[in-house]
């Protein structure tokens, strides 16, 4: 059985990787999937750092995003996987957002230290989990921060950068679909209004509008509702990525964790195989939706 999304505890990163990526038998579609906070490897002295418990640390996980999505390799497309824990290290963040309050020692002077996303407690380096647990017992030191986002923060990039150049080279255009999930009781939000899937494109931005109503329609033909960009319009890899102009296109996926897993106990529900059954219909849509909707010369650079 795929054990894809348990807890596991490491000393660290030096002999586990920090992340995969999975190739196809094939690379034969132009798609890569990216699931960056799907990670559940803990190393021991965060978890010794940290005042949670194993089970509240695991709150802010995408748990098991990778797994629904692994028909991706089935469809001729890479899947690239965070190993670490979002609470540990964000890479859905600008490689520097960090809270001067969290450290004992000074920050370079490019760390961005005012975004709402810092003022939020979620930075390159959370501060929290959920909306209200902080996570670590006392300050880190300013160079355990700036270790992480060297050794695992910058050669995560470096690879899904590679990676979505050698598509853009291979068929002139390049479409990165960013895999996420996202509690099932959203703030502001009540249970009437609760989406099955958002879709974000930074509000038409980051990706062709064809490939958007593509997943949409795909979708709610299955039987799903489906919001787009709110209340999640993609983050740092949708908009730092998402260069329609260029050729480069990104589209953030969020799920709503109801749908397959036990929130409270991170263990995957009946709802997990038909979920991840339909998923696959959803990627096998997108790739047929280039040819039959629009055709490849759209997505090209401009």
């Amino acid at each position: 059985m795929d054990r894809s999304g348990d807890m596991r505890v490491v000393r660290g990163f030096d002999d586990e990787p920090a992340h995969d990526i999975l190739v196809p038998r094939e690379s034969r579609a132009p798609f890569l999937f990216n699931s960056p906070h799907s990670g559940a490897v803990y190393p021991e002295t965060f978890l010794a750092a940290s005042r949670l418990d194993r089970r509240t640390i695991r709150r802010s996980e995408d748990s098991f995003v990778d797994a629904l999505f692994a028909a991706a390799l089935d469809h001729g497309a890479t899947l690239m996987r965070a190993n670490f824990p979002r609470a540990f290290l964000d890479v859905n963040r600008e490689p520097y957002e960090l809270d001067p309050k969290m450290f004992v020692g000074r920050l370079p002077p490019y760390a961005n230290i005012r975004s709402l996303r810092v003022a939020g407690g979620l930075g390159t380096i959370a501060r929290i989990v959920t909306d209200q647990d902080e996570i670590y017992r006392g300050p880190l030191a300013v160079e355990e921060a700036l270790d992480r986002i060297e050794r695992i923060y910058k050669p995560y990039h470096a690879a899904l950068r590679k990676l979505l150049a050698r598509i853009h080279v291979a068929h002139g255009y390049a479409v990165l679909i960013d895999c996420h999930s996202m509690p099932s009781v959203i703030r502001g939000l009540d249970a009437r209004h609760r989406p099955d899937f958002v879709l974000g494109d930074r509000y038409g931005t980051s990706c062709h509008q064809g490939l958007v109503d593509a997943a949409a329609n795909s979708l709610r033909a299955l039987g799903y509702t489906v919001a787009r960009n709110k209340p999640y319009a993609g983050g740092f890899i949708t908009e730092h990525y998402g260069r329609p102009a260029k050729g480069l296109h990104a589209l953030q996926i969020e799920i709503n964790r109801g749908l397959y897993m036990n929130e409270e106990t991170f263990e995957r529900t009946a709802g997990f195989d038909h979920l991840a059954a339909d998923i696959a219909v959803l990627i096998g849509d997108l790739i047929a939706s280039l040819d039959a909707r629009f055709g490849p010369d759209t997505l090209a650079a401009e």
